[in-house]
């Protein structure tokens, strides 16, 4: 008869809650039960530690096994308690010690011959271990994504038997080594032909953060226009990084240690349901992969009208909550929203071709696809016109290169957190009133274009914040007329205004 406990990790959102593996071997008929709340694959685990144990030359005990996973509540999923569970059977069996498991957490899936498989989720579970100072052992192919928290003690094993002789003393595991961080360049800006109007407002959303609407007819360029954005955007830092990082971590697909440090850019296509958008209350949706980065959206008003109104809480926010019956789950989704979109159904009102054919009614109905309150949350709204051919020609003037467009961009980012600590876009209403004042001539022009437009508070608080930004971009203390009107012009989409009447 014997008792031991050993330590590992849960996965909730994208923490990762300390979970106490207790096992007792008592006499009886043969028997293990996992109790705690386990899912299908843990509850399997019982068949896979068995092999494991027995392929690893150890003896697995005769009588009744029971293994608790604490606390009781916590729903338990994955394969990353298999290794926990046959360490505690071995420890409470008297194969391995006690003292060993002290201060030590395991996470690892266990294939029938010993050996350790990676599993997901392991960078929070490195930053958990870490913050309480315990040494944490992964799977080897684990090793390249904990090793990003460069202060954590991870070490890493291929088996089960190295687990063990290095917890008898008889073996060294190695630590867990980061791969070297590959510099990868991001589309230039230098690639978009003509579009003075647009690369200002990508240059205007990338210094203030800000959501943007590129409308245009088909092949102008927005596409083009939305996946540059990334490359005027300022070096993630290392919790950005580690932030987004994590959320990778436990979606699923990995985290590629050689572009971490790279803010995220992801683009789903417009049949993407409301749950893969936001999520469910396993694994984060698009909204959270983008967290820190850009969240591309084309064709907006083919999307699903629910996965739209989805975005309107992580874009106000800057989280997910995900809440069922037995559980909550929340995200980060801190992302920077571009979205796209054509003039009309068949793509062409407004161009000098004149080969639009849609009435006035036709495409005021496609444009009401998209909700006034989601059309409040977008700073930026942008007409993209047709360029002349001659725009296209090899000898054409080509604009700024995204290095050029971004120094003046992480200048104008850099003045606005020494004056208030966030960009420009993430400023509340106190903030945006102590920051963003305006001389009495420029606030009765605002006034005026709000009656004019119709526009509502939130896009008041919001003309305000770009005109910041448009400040900062000049390097100016004050906001002037001038950036004023600029950021009115950036209205024009608003269900008040006369573009959607």
């Amino acid at each position: 008869m014997g008792l031991a406990l050993v330590h590992t990790r849960a996965r909730a959102g994208v923490r990762a809650p300390a979970v106490r593996v207790e096992v007792h071997v008592g006499g009886g008929l043969p028997s293990l039960t996992i109790v705690g709340l386990p899912q299908a694959a843990v509850r399997e685990a019982k068949d896979r530690v068995r092999a494991a144990i027995q392929c690893a030359q150890f003896e697995f005990p005769d009588g009744r096994i029971i293994v608790n996973l604490a606390p009781a509540d916590l729903p338990k999923s994955g394969g990353r308690f298999d290794l926990p569970i046959a360490l505690g059977i071995l420890a409470a069996s008297g194969q391995v010690a006690n003292e060993a498991l002290r201060d030590v957490e395991f996470v690892g899936e266990l294939g029938l011959t010993g050996e350790l498989r990676a599993v997901d989720g392991v960078l929070p579970a490195a930053i958990a271990a870490m913050q309480v100072g315990n040494r944490l052992i992964v799977p080897k192919d684990n090793g390249s994504e904990a090793a990003l928290v460069q202060s954590a003690h991870v070490v890493v094993a291929r088996t089960l038997n190295e687990v063990c002789a290095a917890l008898a003393g008889a073996k060294t595991l190695p630590r867990a080594e980061a791969v070297d961080v590959i510099e990868r360049c991001a589309p230039d800006l230098r690639d978009v032909r003509g579009q003075a109007q647009a690369r200002r407002a990508l240059e205007i959303a990338a210094a203030g953060q800000h959501h943007v609407l590129f409308v245009g007819t088909p092949g102008c360029g927005k596409t083009l226009l939305a996946s540059r954005l990334p490359g005027l955007l300022p070096e993630a830092s290392e919790a950005e990084a580690l932030e987004s990082a994590a959320v990778a971590s436990i979606s699923g697909r990995g985290v590629d240690a050689a572009s971490w440090r790279l803010r995220p850019y992801r683009a789903p296509h417009h049949s993407t349901t409301a749950i893969a958008l936001i999520g469910t209350d396993g694994r984060p949706g698009e909204v959270s992969l983008a967290h820190n980065g850009v969240l591309f959206l084309d064709e907006l008003p083919e999307w699903g009208r629910h996965a739209l109104q989805m975005l309107r809480e992580p874009l106000e926010t800057g989280h997910v909550i995900v809440s069922r019956a037995a559980r909550q789950s929340e995200y980060p989704a801190r992302f920077q929203l571009v979205a796209a979109m054509n003039p009309c159904p068949c793509g062409w009102a407004g161009d000098m071709g004149g080969r639009c054919r849609c009435n006035s009614e036709t495409i005021n109905r496609y444009r009401a696809r998209i909700s006034g309150p989601l059309l409040d949350r977008i700073d930026l709204h942008v007409e993209v016109p047709r360029l002349p051919p001659e725009a296209l020609r090899e000898d054409a003037p080509r604009g700024e290169s995204s290095g050029e467009v971004r120094a003046r961009v992480v200048a104008a980012r850099e003045r606005q957190i020494a004056r208030a600590g966030v960009p420009n876009a993430l400023l509340d209403p106190s903030a945006t009133d102590a920051t963003c004042r305006l001389a009495p001539h420029d606030r009765t022009l605002l006034e005026r274009a709000i009656t004019a437009l119709d526009l509502s508070a939130r896009s008041l608080h919001r003309i305000l914040r770009v005109a910041r930004t448009i400040a900062d971009l000049d390097a100016s203390d004050d906001i002037a007329t001038r950036h004023v009107t600029e950021a009115i012009g950036y209205r024009t989409l608003d269900r008040g205004s006369g573009a959607t009447r």
